[in-house]
């Protein structure tokens, strides 16, 4: 026994095991010290933790609040882009009554129906290319299937409803009619 006892005094620093995260305060610390220590961190990792969750949740709610004003007032542009369209058709409406000349009015309502693609153009829409085209399904609708044998198979013949694009994406795809190879 004394042996061990001898053996363990020889130990240089180098060769002894003791860990090195081994903290000596806490070892020296009574326990009650110990135990307030760990419970004043505990709080203050809590509060931290509720802080960083209202700041969270605080920003939740005012993306949330933009997101809602984004949508509510996304189409303020446009609007305000067709109320010379509004207005001019106004004007058109009231001269139509008194005209004698219909090639006059003929002419103003072709100048508002240029004013109104220019909006629609400015705000992204662009019209689908239809007759003529090969239906495809994701632009066309087809209201009608008819035998051509002037036209290739599945060509479109004829257009109903022009379709729209809202920069890219079909918003209303064409009601067209569609050739039937006979």
């Amino acid at each position: 026994m004394d042996q061990g006892h001898a053996e363990r005094v020889t130990e240089t620093p180098e060769t002894a095991a003791v860990p090195e995260t081994e903290p000596v305060a806490v070892a020296d610390a009574p326990v009650g010290d110990l135990m307030e220590t760990l419970k004043a961190q505990l709080a203050e990792s809590e509060s931290h933790l509720k802080r960083m969750m209202a700041d969270f949740d605080n920003a939740r709610k005012r993306q949330a609040a933009e997101r809602e004003s984004l949508i509510k007032f996304a189409a303020e542009q446009v609007v305000l882009n067709l109320l010379p369209v509004v207005d001019n058709f106004d004007r058109a409406m009231g001269a139509a009554q008194t005209a004698t000349d219909v090639a006059t009015v003929i002419q103003g309502i072709e100048l508002i129906y240029r004013q109104l693609q220019d909006v629609l153009t400015k705000a992204g829409a662009a019209p689908i290319e239809a007759t003529g085209q090969t239906f495809d399904p994701e632009r066309h609708e087809a209201v009608q299937r008819v035998p051509a044998d002037d036209q290739p198979d599945n060509t479109v013949v004829e257009e109903f409803q022009r379709g729209y694009l809202l920069n890219g994406k079909v918003i209303r795809p064409a009601l067209v009619k569609v050739a039937v190879a006979g």
